[in-house]
């Protein structure tokens, strides 16, 4: 079943290992066939150097295993309420790099302040809120989920999640999303490039500001219907 959606999926998990956002079996990354209503995702605990794409389990949108010997990753329930929450999104994937997460692990937003971080998030990256005890001692990964929706849906004006496809959940890492696996790797790859360029950057000069117009031109060149890099 999802025979090739279950071998993008452990293609994309192995991005992870080669882009160096992992150690040990850390991180996950999942895909959703919408026409079926059917995700796949990475198992829990299990070496990257042994995996293989018949590991990967088969999940609908309730949490129910459809197909798979082995358990689901543990964030599993972050993932389902992030494919319910965005209809548009079609891959989750979740690290912790060093250095997204040490933005998150200081609960600020990650602010935009330079070309390479508006050619793929419009907007800074934002932060969750931190999540209460009721939210840590019930569903812990449904509720991370949640206020990850919170932070995007749930604020005046919105976070549009396709332009800015990633979040700091406050004290624990990082989560990004796009229309397959593969981007939504791409974009935790990014995340963590600009993270790190951030930090050095505001060690710096801890008052840096960025150009709206310069911000608008760089992420236009790349999205929407004035998009005009590539072939």
């Amino acid at each position: 079943m999802l025979e090739t959606l279950k071998k993008e999926v452990f293609e994309a998990n192995l991005e992870l290992v080669k882009h160096g956002l992992v150690m040990f079996t850390w991180g996950n990354v999942s895909a959703i066939d919408r026409t079926r209503g059917l995700a796949v995702i990475k198992p829990s605990g299990v070496d990257y150097d042994v995996m293989t794409p018949d590991d990967m389990v088969v999940l609908d949108l309730e949490g129910n295993i459809v197909e798979g010997r082995l358990k689901p990753s543990s964030d599993t329930p972050t993932h389902l309420v992030l494919y319910k929450s965005f209809p548009n999104i079609g891959g989750v994937a979740h690290t912790h790099s060093t250095y997204a997460t040490a933005w998150a692990q200081t609960g600020m937003d990650l602010p935009n302040i330079g070309t390479t971080h508006s050619d793929y998030f419009r907007n800074n990256i934002p932060c969750t809120r931190d999540m209460t005890a009721t939210e840590i001692n019930g569903n812990y990964e449904q509720e991370t989920g949640r206020v990850i929706a919170e932070r995007f849906l749930g604020t005046n004006p919105g976070i549009n999640p396709e332009y800015t496809p990633g979040v700091l959940v406050s004290s624990h890492g990082p989560f990004t999303w796009g229309k397959d696996a593969g981007e939504a790797v791409r974009n935790a790859a990014v995340l963590e490039r600009v993270a790190k360029m951030a930090f050095i950057a505001c060690i710096v000069n801890p008052d840096l500001t960025m150009n709206w117009e310069l911000t608008k031109k760089h992420f236009s060149r790349k999205h929407g219907p004035d998009a005009y890099y590539g072939q």
